[in-house]
């Protein structure tokens, strides 16, 4: 094995700690800010008002130009009371959270035979009427993945589930959380409802829940059944919006560099590594880049809002900058442990910008894939339209542990990681602002 220094070898096995004394670094105080003065910043609520406010206020403070707030409005939904308990054939309370957008139970519950599928595939190939007027209950479990592969397969049964199981009939939805922790925290995250069906009650039990109901019914004592309490509300039009800040580079025409976060959060938890800890990590990278000098390229951050509930701010912001000139995008969105590999989409003409930034980051233990870069979900319509991404993928192990859980808090940021982020978005940054290429030949019309 090649000698590897001390501090790198710690870097490289770091594993996530408690710090009683972590470094006050730029992203860790913007995470702890986020994560302690505001807290929970649910979109389209009061929080998360007050979240674009303290966005505002800090940013000023860091003397980044033209912060503002671009507000837009959005349907918005509220979590209520939410209980289960499996009735028969042997009682057992259960874990249980609503998916964004459920539909609510009467307010006394609601009570019925649960139907089980062991996956999202095998629910969709049944036969339409066997659902009606029973719970529907989707086992669908996700693997463990250093890169998070398996979410996007996973997520589908919740974003999905819902919808397919009101059209059939179903009086309401359980899914074994989208998650890879055995904790009995259970994941929230939205699911998405077709023009004209009514939402039913949806909701996600924890891990070790989803294996209890499936070990009741292998007992084949009777009927597996459930009642559940679910009072979400929709209450309608609530204003949200997109921070946005520069650091002006000089040279207009050679277009922006966008790194994105977003500024909102699921409300079980404080938002620390979603995505709390993002807004922290784009922003310290940010003044890093700028703080060798001068940059040719104009970096903007977008602290998008309601990224969670439908990604209305990403939507927001390419409806009013489209006709502006990007010239590259990029977002962390995805904790705040180490950053492993690099991925890039960029021109042919601009590849040897690739080749630097392989050897920049190689000292921080952040090796080029072959891997097409894909961008993140607030920058997705800008990548959709051919606007060069880079992804500096962050290692996901342990993300979907935390993931839309009571369990995202601070104390979870491991400082030593965070900060690896920060430098590598710094590098990056500057890179890619003073890239010599044309990143604008060639680019998809929008």
């Amino acid at each position: 094995m090649k000698h590897i220094t001390l501090p790198l070898v710690a870097l490289l096995f770091s594993t996530p700690a408690l710090a009683t004394e972590p470094a006050r670094d730029l992203a860790w105080e913007i995470t702890e800010g986020l994560t302690t003065e505001v807290g929970q910043r649910q979109a389209g609520t009061e929080a998360e008002a007050r979240a674009r406010d303290w966005a505002v206020a800090k940013l000023k403070s860091l003397g980044l130009k033209n912060v503002r707030i671009e507000p837009y409005m959005m349907p918005t939904w509220v979590r209520g009371a939410e209980t289960a308990s499996v009735i028969a054939p042997v009682p057992h309370k259960l874990a249980i959270t609503a998916l964004g957008n459920s539909g609510a139970t009467a307010a006394a519950g609601l009570e019925g035979d649960v139907i089980l599928y062991s996956s999202f595939d095998a629910f969709k190939a049944a036969p339409e009427g066997e659902a009606k007027g029973k719970i529907v209950y989707v086992g669908h479990a996700m693997r463990r993945a250093q890169d998070g592969a398996s979410y996007g397969h996973s997520g589908l049964v919740r974003r999905q589930g819902p919808n397919i199981a009101a059209k059939r009939g179903a009086s309401a939805f359980i899914i074994r959380s989208i998650g890879t922790d055995g904790h009995r925290n259970p994941h929230t995250g939205n699911t998405n409802w077709e023009q004209g069906v009514m939402p039913i009650p949806s909701g996600a039990v924890s891990n070790p829940d989803a294996d209890l109901i499936e070990r009741l019914a292998r007992l084949n004592k009777g009927p597996l059944r459930i009642k559940m309490l679910l009072t979400p509300k929709f209450i309608g039009q609530q204003p949200s919006g997109n921070v946005i800040a520069e650091i002006p580079g000089s040279d207009p025409a050679a277009g922006l560099v966008v790194a994105a976060c977003h500024l909102d959060s699921w409300d079980l938890g404080t938002g620390a590594i979603d995505d709390a800890s993002g807004c922290g990590i784009i922003t310290d990278g940010a003044l890093r880049a700028a703080s060798a000098g001068t940059l040719k390229r104009t970096i903007r951050l977008l602290w998008a809002g309601a990224e969670e509930v439908g990604i209305h701010g990403g939507n927001a912001y390419f409806n009013a900058h489209k006709a502006e000139a990007h010239a590259l995008v990029a977002e962390s969105d995805f904790g705040a442990d180490r950053v492993w590999r690099l991925d890039v989409r960029l021109p042919e003409s601009a590849m040897p910008l690739k080749d630097r930034l392989a050897v920049a980051l190689a000292p921080l233990g952040i090796t080029p894939s072959k891997e097409i870069a894909q961008g993140g979900a607030d920058i997705g319509q800008f990548v959709g339209a051919g606007v060069p991404v880079i992804d500096l993928q962050q290692d996901g192990t342990r993300y979907f542990d935390l993931h839309h859980t009571p369990d995202d808090t601070l104390d979870k940021i491991d400082p030593v990681q965070l900060r690896q982020n920060a430098e590598s978005w710094g590098i990056m940054l500057r890179l890619a602002a003073n890239a010599p290429e044309d990143l604008l030949t060639g680019q998809a019309k929008r």
